[in-house]
């Protein structure tokens, strides 16, 4: 039935690239008999070379003219189909970047849209009040930490020559002061020292005689 009514399948249309592939196998097939013609015609060329002048060098120089047209023509036909593989990448190179240019067109239409919905969520005047409301804030905590920080009792400005007054009237030593020792004017005027000195014997005897003159 398919053979008399036809069938209702549709063949598939031919694209760019079959056709590029059709013609590189073309090619292919010319330049395999460009390559036999031309083994044909370096015998042909050995032989002459080996002949004399006459009739069967003739014969030979024939048939090697005919080859020589075949090659040229078989050559012309190589370089159209050259050119018509080199016109259709050109076609499927330039229908591919614009195949490439409308997804990338399109992919920027829904970066657009979705770009306008997320700023419709967004105020800028609310952005702006945020910003002010952090600076207030931010000012706020610098007058507190400038508060707790005040010194209490001192005077903001200090003459240094009484300053320097003062540090003269605690009688500094001139010797330098050790690691471990204490400054004088820092010691306590009240406390024993490390070590008690004995009497002299002359003050010892002066002290006992009034003592013995009353037991007399």
């Amino acid at each position: 039935m398919n053979r008399i009514f036809g069938s209702n399948k549709a063949k598939p249309k031919p694209n760019l690239n079959d056709a590029i592939q059709s013609t590189d196998t073309r090619m292919g097939s010319i330049e395999v008999k460009v390559k036999k013609l031309d083994a044909e015609l370096g015998v042909f060329k050995g032989q002459m070379a080996k002949m004399r002048e006459g009739p069967g060098k003739a014969a030979v120089q024939q048939r090697a003219l005919r080859v020589l047209k075949q090659k040229r023509m078989y050559e012309g036909q190589l370089l159209q189909l050259q050119q018509q593989s080199y016109n259709m990448e050109q076609a499927a190179m330039t229908t591919e970047n614009l195949k490439n240019t409308m997804a990338t067109v399109d992919a920027m239409k829904i970066a657009n849209k979705e770009m306008k919905k997320q700023y419709k969520g967004i105020d800028i005047d609310k952005i702006e009040s945020i910003h002010y409301d952090m600076e207030d804030l931010i000012e706020q905590a610098n007058d507190i930490q400038e508060s707790l920080g005040r010194s209490y009792g001192v005077p903001d400005e200090v003459d240094e020559a009484d300053l320097q007054a003062e540090l003269d009237a605690l009688g500094l030593d001139d010797d330098p002061i050790g690691e471990n020792e204490t400054p004088s004017y820092l010691q306590d005027s009240t406390a024993l020292p490390d070590f008690v000195d004995t009497a002299p014997l002359e003050e010892l005897g002066q002290s006992n005689a009034p003592t013995a003159e009353v037991a007399r």
